[in-house]
């Protein structure tokens, strides 16, 4: 019995619709399966972004754009792996986070954090117990910088630092995420408020400097040295004598200077000089230099320091200078640095003409 025309054509649809079906089903189970794939490796790139801690950076003009003579530098990738600036790093944002917990603000990345000048803006409020005259959240980049601006200028003024130590940080610097420059401004600032911490020695980084010279880009790798030999720094790590004395018997503070006093007049007095004023007196290093000379026995050429210092960095060579003598001379290292002799800190002063009686005292 032949087939119904009607029947065989209704099974060719049937078979037509049902292999059109398979098709859109199978490219729509392909597509999804694709999708799922791109997602996949997406969040597997994006998971492995977040977890290296570092990812090598080429050194083609793609990745630098300056203008002649412009400079931009960056640490080594391997550099950042280096024990002691990672203790470093560690140390400075525990550090901000304790000076700013009341403010409830948490430091978790140096680079991310401080580049705009907002939170470096509040430390600097916070140490120095002023109050900057700057708009609080900005996202403009002319903005922020303009308040990274006030904030070194700020820094500079309150430090008193010699132009050189002002040039190892700058707006561009900071605002470029440039860890090196952030590193050397928050070491000097953890240094001139004396940071209840204890700062790694012999800190250094690799870095790749990139300069363009007409039109092409040279790179230079060098060590960046970020800190030396310190003694701790800060209360808690490093008081001694002067440190109670300051703060639990200041009544007893004139004794000890007029004490230093006597024994810096009984040697000055032979060249016919006096000390009337420890508190301003010695923080040239001029005196500091005679009285090594007189009680050692030798004369200073005068080329060796400045005898009338005017310059900052004037003054911080002549009491570099006389802590190298006291330092030949084999004294125990003062625990003070030029700068704060310099910058009139009576305490440190003090310690500097304390080791120096200590050692002198019976000698006539």
């Amino acid at each position: 019995m032949a087939s119904s025309p009607t029947k065989t054509s209704t099974l060719k649809k049937e078979k037509k619709d049902e292999s059109f079906l398979e098709k859109v089903t199978t490219l729509g189970r392909r597509k999804k399966i694709k999708d799922l794939k791109e997602v996949n490796d997406l969040n597997i790139d994006g998971k492995n972004a977040l977890e290296a801690p570092t990812s090598p950076v080429e050194l083609t003009p793609d990745n630098f754009v300056l203008e002649n003579g412009e400079e931009r530098s960056m640490i080594e990738p391997d550099s950042r792996e280096d024990a002691k600036l990672k203790e470093l790093i560690q140390v400075l944002m525990d550090w901000i986070n304790e000076e700013m917990k009341e403010q409830r603000v948490i430091v978790r990345d140096l680079e991310e954090d401080l580049y705009d000048g907002q939170i470096l803006g509040n430390l600097i409020e916070k140490l120095a117990g002023i109050r900057l005259e700057v708009r609080e959240v900005m996202q403009s980049e002319v903005f922020q910088k303009q308040k990274l601006q006030v904030v070194l200028d700020t820094v500079n003024k309150i430090m008193n630092l010699p132009r050189w130590n002002q040039q190892k940080w700058s707006v561009d610097g900071i605002h470029s995420k440039n860890l090196i420059a952030i590193l050397h401004l928050l070491v000097a600032l953890a240094f001139h408020f004396k940071a209840p911490i204890r700062i790694p020695e012999y800190v250094s980084a690799k870095v790749v400097v990139v300069q363009k010279k007409d039109n092409l880009l040279v790179t230079n790798r060098v060590t960046e040295e970020i800190t030396t030999t310190n003694e701790a720094i800060g209360g808690r790590f490093e008081r001694d004598a002067f440190d109670t004395l300051f703060d639990h018997a200041p009544d007893k503070l004139n004794v000890v200077k007029k004490s230093l006093i006597s024994f810096a007049n009984k040697h000055l007095n032979k060249i016919n000089l006096e000390v009337t004023d420890l508190d301003n007196q010695f923080h040239d290093g001029v005196y500091f230099i005679l009285l090594m000379g007189l009680l050692e026995g030798y004369y200073v050429p005068l080329y060796h320091y400045h005898v009338t210092p005017t310059l900052f960095e004037e003054k911080v060579h002549n009491v570099s200078f006389a802590l190298d003598l006291m330092d030949d001379a084999g004294l125990p290292k003062a625990k003070a640095r030029a700068e704060d002799v310099v910058n009139l800190d009576l305490k440190s002063t003090m310690r500097v003409l304390y080791n120096i009686f200590t050692k002198y005292k019976h000698l006539t």
